[in-house]
């Protein structure tokens, strides 16, 4: 009757994590992963700049912190054990203006919180690791790391052992007291005991299948990247101090595991779920954005905020002036155009935008309703949550 136990819905890092996490603690549960695209980690795994995140800027205590702190650790092991390319690199967060120096010293607090080592730097020091890079003071976090996410993607594919379906769009959902049936696009049904809900830019739309109200929506942020002509300029990664109103990081600058260095991102309003660059419009997915009320809360509440971020979207110029913060040397000649990412921010109907992981229970199913970076980072812990959620439907 049953195609498989466990039916995951999502080809990306969470995903994939789950399925070797359900693998490793019960071997010889039946997983299947349904993934829309024809590969995996086409969408916010493998658009993004490959740092395993330290947990440095998490609330202590929250879920991000927990697992970041444990994934960094576990993601190095793992790399380690398989063979995959990486590097633990550290990092600096640097305070260019006086107005940044009491939220720098709140993030070394914060790291210390976290069980992280943290090690504050004068300007004379910052030059000691970053000869290029001018700053107030910095903190050096030295378990950040870099990896390629699609690779670490791959392996866990293989290491899991389910059964992996491609081009497989979920289309609809059938859940029985016995199980669910999923549909999908090439009109495929299959069957399990559960399902799990790892879709990403989706997961809100397939949660809304199986019938559970997410109480959130999706509201997609493209960031958009360029990178170093001549990449010698940053030795490592260099990033500025947070705004701790917003989940987004500002435009760092990150020297990736091929030697290239990343520059960005930003973070605008994508017009639709995979919306990578302005001239991607989906007015059905645009419209469920727009009707969503926490959507028009964020603009009222942080429309200067924005207005900066579309600024440096459409004008190279101003990207390059808040590079230049950290990195004087660099004119617009030296950036170049770099893929872009999108960031599937989950926002609640009064405008808040979700600063955890959310996952929440339905009868058989569970739904990720919030995983944008450090998931990548966070992946394996996720994924044993996720199995322990699940395994109890079995």
């Amino acid at each position: 009757m049953f195609d498989c136990d466990v039916l995951v819905i999502g080809g990306g890092i969470v995903g994939l994590s789950t399925a070797y996490a359900i693998q490793r603690a019960a071997p010889g549960t039946r997983v299947a992963v349904l993934e829309k695209e024809a590969g995996p980690a086409r969408h916010q795994t493998g658009r993004n700049s490959g740092v395993i995140h330290s947990g440095i800027y998490y609330r202590p205590g929250s879920l991000k912190a927990r697992f970041a702190v444990e994934g960094a650790a576990e993601m190095v092991k793992f790399c380690a054990e398989w063979g995959i390319p990486h590097q633990v690199t550290g990092k600096l967060v640097v305070a260019t203006d006086r107005e940044e120096l009491p939220r720098l010293h709140s993030l070394v607090q914060r790291g210390r919180e976290n069980g992280i080592p943290v090690r504050e730097l004068g300007p004379s020091q910052i030059t000691e690791y970053e000869p290029r890079v001018r700053g107030l003071a910095a903190i050096h976090v030295g378990t950040t790391g870099i990896v390629d996410y699609t690779s670490v993607a791959r392996r866990l594919a293989e290491a899991s052992g389910a059964e992996i379906l491609y081009g497989a769009e979920v289309t609809a959902v059938d859940r029985r007291p016995w199980g669910v049936a999923v549909r999908t696009a090439d009109r495929r049904i299959v069957r399990g005991k559960v399902l799990v809900n790892c879709a990403g830019l989706h997961c809100d739309r397939v949660a809304r299948l199986t019938g559970d109200d997410p109480g959130m929506r999706i509201v997609p942020f493209r960031g958009e990247y360029y990178e170093l002509a001549d990449p010698s300029l940053v030795r490592g990664l260099v990033y500025p101090v947070p705004d701790p109103a917003f989940p987004f990081l500002g435009v760092h600058l990150t020297r990736g595991i091929d030697g290239g260095v990343h520059i960005g991102p930003n973070a605008v309003p994508a017009l639709a779920r995979e919306g990578y660059d302005w001239g991607v419009v989906h007015p059905r997915e645009l419209t469920g954005t727009l009707a969503w009320p926490g959507s028009w809360s964020i603009a009222r509440r942080h429309w200067r905020y924005g207005a900066g971020e579309l600024r440096r979207s459409l004008s190279k110029r101003a990207f390059t002036e808040a590079v230049r913060r950290l990195l004087p040397g660099v004119d617009e000649s030296d950036l170049r155009p770099a893929a872009a990412g999108v960031r599937a921010q989950a926002v609640l109907r009064d405008g808040t935008l979700v600063d955890d992981f959310l996952i929440r229970e339905g009868a058989r199913a569970v739904h990720v309703l919030n995983a944008p970076s450090p998931a990548a980072t966070a992946s394996l812990p996720i994924g044993r949550e996720i199995a322990r959620r699940v395994l109890p439907h079995l």
